[in-house]
């Protein structure tokens, strides 16, 4: 079908205003916030309602035109880039969250929706939902799923998986999918709302997502422990999880991310630090006072040379903005930054810092650490200038030896960023040709022309 007659179709269905094809636009979305190439899309639609979605999935699907959806294009791994051109689909104008039952603890919203205004509307409820990665303030929900998205709070409440009962979506044909319930248990079929999560729209186009709730916790404590080596740091993270303690959040940050963030956000971090740990405890109120007690102590005992608690909920609020900083803080201080999400059980953070440390030296480069160590997901950032070959070459070095360091030390390719076009290339070095074949035939099975997403994942 010519372009100009697939612009008036389209147009019939999302309205003439959501068909998309200036330069301006296609450039917009041609990229995400992955360190990787543009590329193109043929045109641009934005639906504004789930009924028009699926129509615009199954007519880009009879034109035979890739499909590529977009909610917020945080994500890291180059999963929104649209590599075989065709047809870029927003999502942000399915906005609107359907329900908030406080009752059987669970809400159904739709895909388009911003992840930190859907737990503020749920906080207003009385409840919790925890997930929350640090692009919360700008991402979807339907890209949360997609990627599988963690955060801070993931190593007690676990991640975005942890929340989905139930995934509303399209196939590549355009037809409605209904899984998942809002029932606590649900046994009925195949779990495909599970398949749906961490998939990066290779096997269908979410249009709404049922989430679990949970209470909010009746009181917390944060804390910051301040370190001479971060050795040391990295240490009593694993020894305060050998000592049966599950903090909500245990953060750390090596001594060039501390300087870098202190001196973009001024918040008044001990800049002299060579390791921070930022750790919250919660729960009930005599449970975190016993467990912070008990963090205290693993802390003194592994070399911590002060321990600093939060005097109040503003106090409290200023570490966490630190954290949520480190980011934004780094990226100012180079033109390009790749940001990596090297992930190892904890017992071997110790090893995976070193390895890291070594990975600098080897390359020449730049490279500040963060990241959720309670859970083994560490952030190495690498800050350099794409437009210098010679260097990014030494950067694309060390990437590789991070991921190998990483699946040396029994670790993953990613925790929580996806595979997207960044990563595939890996995949088979974590799993096996057997692993990446059958995953090939289950999206071709449902996707046999592979216009969904193609190239992400699996590769082409």
């Amino acid at each position: 079908m010519a372009l100009k007659a697939l612009k008036q179709s389209f147009a019939k269905i999302v309205g003439a205003h959501n068909v998309m094809d200036a330069e301006a636009d296609m450039h917009a979305y041609s990229y995400d916030a992955a360190v990787l190439e543009p590329s193109l899309p043929g045109l641009v639609i934005r639906p504004e309602t789930a009924a028009a979605l699926g129509q615009a999935v199954k007519l880009t699907y009879d034109a035979g035109l890739p499909i590529t959806v977009r909610g917020a294009g945080t994500n890291l791994s180059g999963g929104t880039i649209p590599a075989k051109g065709g047809v870029v689909v927003l999502t942000n104008a399915l906005n609107k969250i359907l329900e908030i039952n406080t009752e059987d603890l669970y809400a159904v919203a739709q895909c388009g929706v911003i992840t930190a205004k859907f737990a503020a509307e749920v906080a207003a409820r009385g409840l919790f939902y925890p997930p929350d990665p640090g692009s919360q303030a700008a991402s979807t929900l339907g890209g949360n799923v997609a990627e599988n998205a963690g955060g801070l709070r993931g190593l007690k409440y676990g991640v975005t998986k942890d929340y989905v009962m139930g995934v509303d979506f399209f196939s590549a044909q355009g037809d409605f999918i209904r899984s998942g319930s809002r029932t606590v248990k649900c046994v009925t079929g195949m779990n495909i709302a599970q398949l749906m999560v961490g998939s990066e729209g290779t096997l269908g186009v979410m249009s709404s997502v049922t989430f679990k709730l949970i209470p909010p916790p009746e009181a917390s404590k944060a804390m910051m422990a301040v370190f001479d080596d971060i050795m040391d740091a990295s240490r009593t993270v694993s020894a305060i999880i050998a000592g049966k303690v599950i903090p909500c959040t245990l953060e750390i940050m090596d001594n060039f991310t501390i300087r870098a963030v202190e001196d973009f956000a001024r918040v008044g971090l001990p800049v002299e630090a060579k390791a921070l740990l930022l750790i919250e405890v919660d729960g009930h109120p005599a449970q975190v006072e016993d467990e912070a007690a008990k963090v205290a102590d693993i802390c003194k005992h592994n070399g911590c040379k002060s321990l600093q608690v939060a005097k109040d909920a503003a106090e409290r609020t200023r570490v966490w903005e630190a954290r949520r900083a480190a980011l934004s803080a780094l990226a100012r201080l180079r033109p390009t930054t790749v940001l990596e999400d090297a992930t190892v059980p904890r017992s071997k953070i110790p090893a995976m810092m070193k390895a890291l440390d070594e990975i600098a030296k080897r390359y020449r480069l730049t490279i500040g650490t963060f990241g959720h160590a309670g859970d083994g997901n560490l952030h190495p950032t690498i800050l350099c200038d794409r437009r210098d070959k010679e260097e990014f070459h030494r950067v694309e070095l060390a990437v590789n030896d991070i991921f190998d360091a990483a699946l040396a030390l029994d670790g993953t390719l990613s925790g929580e960023h996806g595979i997207g076009l960044a990563k595939s290339k890996y995949l088979e070095k974590e799993t096996n040709k057997a692993s990446v074949l059958f995953s090939r035939r289950l999206k071709l099975a449902n996707d046999p022309k592979n216009l969904l997403n193609p190239g992400k994942i699996l590769g082409d």
